[in-house]
């Protein structure tokens, strides 16, 4: 958890800070939006890789690698803002980033028993929450206090004792792909009569979609908040409204955390993942329509921070609600499958929001382009009531419950 912490502190020190480093420095909101997207996509290209990498390599030199990689490359900042120094650092970053998302919350999976999995995953998220809320806003007071130059150093030292403190984290690699054990094998020589079919299993794209897509639109709208909340909140405030634009990003991380964990908790009671989905979604449609509205009619920047704890709350609860529905659905050996498309679904929503949603800033202001969040947000509720609907007895993998009464019957 204290390497998560470092690690991610980097990454939050520098989110909110890059977009206006390029505004201050001459630059387009475009570029300005494209230093978190090409952040994420290099994130998502290394978070294919990453499971291969991890069974490959094992936890602990992946995630210490990864964490080094995503403060110390902030250095290269330091050399000034053209664009193709910018992007290129960014996605240095992003390499890291992406490794390092993918195999911690693997890691956690493979530690922790399945009842305890929900809080477990809720912790983390409590981490890595708590690190957002210091460090989205610290970045920013670093820059006002001293200067741009001095957040890229701490972000770097920020990365640097990540990787140190990977270095305590178990010797363990992943099962194989698919992978069985020997006294299975043992068993099915055994007893070829009993069970002659090979079992059926549905395809991981089946399983996985609706869960990632929920989290894809949640993480579109953060991509924006987290790119330009600073910068709109500025234009209500020109005074302070930088300073509190990144307050205001602390409060979205501390909602999530809050309320990340509580949806782990309530997970675990039930044993039934995902019955949060739908209200949680809800609810971060109020809140991006609520910024919406505020930014449309300037309305007091208070308001804003009623709609930033909305959107964190059910942020954090829609993180936890789809992991946790991920790993229920797919066998224990591809937890690693698991988090990659998670991550994968959640920073690819990122990246898309901080570049997509930066031309309707652009084209139409910061209202048109939260409201354009909201409805993004609506639609991924349909998609997950229809989820819910039709997969309502869906088989997630073999030798469960429901297919060993229906062999039972067979006989």
């Amino acid at each position: 958890m204290v390497a998560m912490t470092a690690a991610f502190g980097a990454w939050s020190l520098l989110l909110p800070l890059l977009p206006l480093a390029v505004l201050d420095h001459g630059g387009s909101a475009g570029l300005a939006g494209a230093t978190t997207g090409i952040f994420m996509a290099a994130t998502v290209v290394t978070q294919i890789l990453t499971p291969w990498l991890l069974r490959r390599w094992g936890y602990r030199p992946v995630m210490a690698v990864s964490a080094a990689m995503l403060g110390v490359p902030a250095l290269g900042h330091l050399l000034g803002m053209e664009p193709g120094l910018v992007l290129l650092f960014c996605a240095l970053r992003g390499v890291g980033f992406g490794a390092l998302t993918v195999a911690q919350s693997a890691m956690i999976a493979e530690l922790v028993p399945l009842r305890y999995l929900g809080k477990a995953t809720g912790t983390m998220g409590v981490f890595v929450g708590l690190s957002q809320m210091l460090f989205l806003p610290a970045g920013l007071w670093i820059q006002g206090q001293w200067s741009y130059d001095a957040a890229y150093i701490t972000a770097a030292c920020m990365g640097a004792l990540g990787m140190v403190m990977c270095v305590r984290l178990p010797s363990i690699k992943p099962a194989p792909a698919q992978g069985r054990s020997k006294t299975a094998a043992v068993e099915d020589r055994a007893t070829p009569a009993e069970d002659p079919a090979p079992p059926r299993r549905a395809a991981t794209w089946k399983l996985v979609l609706v869960p990632a897509l929920s989290v894809t639109t949640l993480s579109m709208s953060y991509g924006l908040i987290a790119s330009f909340l600073p910068a709109s909140v500025r234009e209500i405030d020109p005074v302070t409204g930088a300073v509190l634009g990144g307050i205001m990003l602390s409060v979205v991380g501390g909602a999530a955390m809050v309320f990340r964990y509580f949806a782990g908790m309530v997970a675990d009671r039930t044993g039934k993942p995902g019955l949060l989905s739908i209200p949680s979604q809800l609810v971060a449609f109020s809140g991006l329509a609520l910024m919406a509205g505020t930014m449309a009619y300037h309305w007091h920047v208070g308001w804003l921070v009623v709609a930033a704890v909305l959107f964190g709350g059910a942020f954090g609860i829609i993180q936890n609600e789809a992991l946790l529905s991920m790993f229920s659905r797919l066998p224990r050996e591809n937890v690693s499958e698991a988090s990659a498309v998670w991550n994968i679904f959640y920073d690819a929503g990122t990246g898309l929001g901080s570049v997509l949603l930066a031309g309707l800033v652009t084209a139409a202001g910061y209202a048109t382009a939260y409201g354009a969040g909201a409805l993004i947000i609506l639609a991924g509720v349909v998609m997950t009531g229809l989820d819910f609907y039709l997969g309502a007895h869906r088989i997630a993998e073999h030798d469960n419950i429901k297919t060993r009464l229906q062999r039972m019957r067979k006989v």
